[in-house]
């Protein structure tokens, strides 16, 4: 513990062989961040610019592409850092906000994907009604929601870890996330139900409404016409795969916080490393090549003279 006008330092101790590797670590994160920002606010400003891009689904999408920016921006700037640095350390209350924004803009993915489930069954199985229920006030109030329940649940646990009293000052982590439980002295009681219960209602719920929605939409899909067919192969398939990254990300995430203190180190390392890199790049990807529409535009804007060649056939 260093302490210095009052301020508690905890040490990053997730780091494998710093003085060895650092620049090598500092090159890799700095390209993927800057990799991770220009393709996501490359989709995000296509959607905002092209007026064929102003429907829901696609707001829902800028939205999720805007979340995997914001999530790295919490992420990737104090890793640069630490790289750089010869202590790998970060203040209590910062490690605290980290751990807010990494944990609430993950519950908001959730959210997202549950709103872009309900947006697709909807637009497949209910055609007719989809311009009544789907309507500029429903779209902004499930981007509030989406954005804002998580945050009122991770800020709980953040603040009641704020006063919680702490007697060790190594996380064996390179970011903070939930394994900053095990530097309190004693392990809350209502910290521990109360993470279960964001759990529950931040992914579970969520995860089981996606899966219930995409079943009736397969089933409804399967036995309507070849166009229904091929619409929601074409805009479910998208988001499924995002789904299962994401759930992936959240799996090692939980694996992380439960694995024994004689867990390899760099075993670790990695699969930390993996929860910030995978669902951030795979998003941008995924939306930009399996979506027709932006699909085109990216061709537009990056393949010009091809474009305008397809355009002409």
């Amino acid at each position: 513990m260093d302490e210095d006008l009052n301020v508690t330092y905890i040490t990053l101790g997730g780091h494998v062989e710093v003085n060895k590797y650092r620049y090598l670590y500092f090159v890799i994160m700095f390209t993927v961040f800057i990799l991770i920002i220009c393709s996501n606010f490359t989709i995000v400003c296509l959607i905002w610019i092209h007026r064929n891009l102003h429907e829901p689904m696609y707001v829902f999408i800028a939205a999720l592409l805007l979340n995997s920016a914001l999530f790295s921006s919490a992420i990737y700037p104090k890793l640069c850092i630490d790289y750089l640095s010869e202590k790998q350390v970060i203040s209590y209350s910062a490690c605290l906000f980290q751990f807010f924004m990494f944990y609430s803009i993950g519950g908001s993915e959730f959210l997202l994907l549950s709103v872009l489930a309900y947006d697709r069954y909807v637009s497949i199985c209910k055609p007719l009604q989809y311009p009544t229920i789907m309507r500029k006030n429903t779209v902004c109030i499930f981007l509030l929601l989406a954005w804002l329940v998580p945050a009122a649940h991770v800020a709980v646990p953040a603040v009641l870890s704020a006063k919680s009293k702490l007697c060790h000052f190594t996380l064996k982590a390179i970011f903070c996330n939930n394994t900053i439980y095990r530097l309190q002295c004693v392990s809350s009681r209502v910290i521990t139900i109360y993470g279960v219960v964001t759990l529950v209602d931040l992914t579970v719920l969520p995860l089981l409404f996606i899966i219930f929605t995409y079943a009736k939409i397969l089933f409804i899909a399967y036995r309507s016409c070849k166009e229904v067919k091929k619409k929601a192969a074409e805009t479910c398939l998208p988001h499924l795969l995002v789904l299962i990254s994401y759930s992936c990300l959240c799996a090692y995430d939980i694996s992380i916080a439960r694995v024994e203190s004689n867990f390899p180190k760099t075993a670790r390392f990695v699969m930390m490393l993996q929860t910030v890199f995978y669902n951030p790049l795979l998003n941008p990807l995924i939306y930009g090549l399996k979506m027709k529409e932006i699909s085109k535009h990216l061709k537009t804007l990056f393949l010009p003279a091809k474009a305008s060649l397809l355009m002409n056939h």
